[in-house]
């Protein structure tokens, strides 16, 4: 599927601020993937469709992740997470979209997970860093991911959980899990920051 194609797909369930930002997550995206020599228009197709669900009934939602094989536990943390893995399974149902690096990329694109793809990554990361944000720690962020796309996407988790921590909400198991594994890249194989 071309970019324009999907564009039009996406406009219909999204409202004029969110299409902009899906926009500019694309951009982000297609940049990231030639710097990281990642598979462009797979990058710019998952980052159009990242926010494809996120306007959707909760209940559309909620039915989506008990009749597929989504985890379940999804239904016990907040419906911000939901957008993502319905994302996935709909546009493979809607709109034919089969390939799984695409469908992981937008499933995880909001908690990340152990062991990301670079396109994962990229999609993760072009969703925190796209010119639109503006939040504390973005732009340090922002400058990591100009040399390095683990160590932007780590510092992202670890903001996230900060985040998150502060507000004194639950935080969904992936989240961690990126987290840690991110973190035994960075340290060559061990979580304790030596080999």
């Amino acid at each position: 599927m071309k970019r324009e194609e999907a564009i039009g797909i996406v406009k219909k369930y999204l409202p004029e601020k969110r299409l902009q930002h899906t926009l500019r997550v694309a951009d982000t995206a297609a940049l990231l993937a030639d710097k990281y020599f990642a598979d462009k228009e797979k990058a710019v197709l998952a980052a159009i469709f990242h926010d494809y669900c996120k306007y959707r009934p909760l209940e559309e939602m909620k039915r989506c992740i008990i009749e597929s094989d989504l985890p379940k536990d999804l239904l016990e943390y907040h419906p911000e997470l939901w957008h993502g893995p319905v994302a996935a399974v709909l546009i493979a149902r809607e709109h034919g979209i089969q390939d799984r690096e695409i469908r992981l990329a937008i499933q995880y694109h909001t908690t990340g997970r152990a062991h990301m793809s670079l396109l994962e990554m990229i999609v993760f990361l072009a969703d925190y860093i796209e010119p639109g944000r503006n939040f504390p720690g973005v732009e340090e962020v922002r400058a990591m991911a100009e040399k390095d796309i683990i160590q932007a996407c780590h510092q992202a988790s670890k903001n996230t959980i900060q985040h998150l921590m502060r507000k004194g909400e639950p935080i969904y198991p992936d989240t961690f899990y990126a987290y840690n594994d991110l973190t035994k890249r960075l340290n060559g194989g061990s979580v304790f920051g030596r080999k």
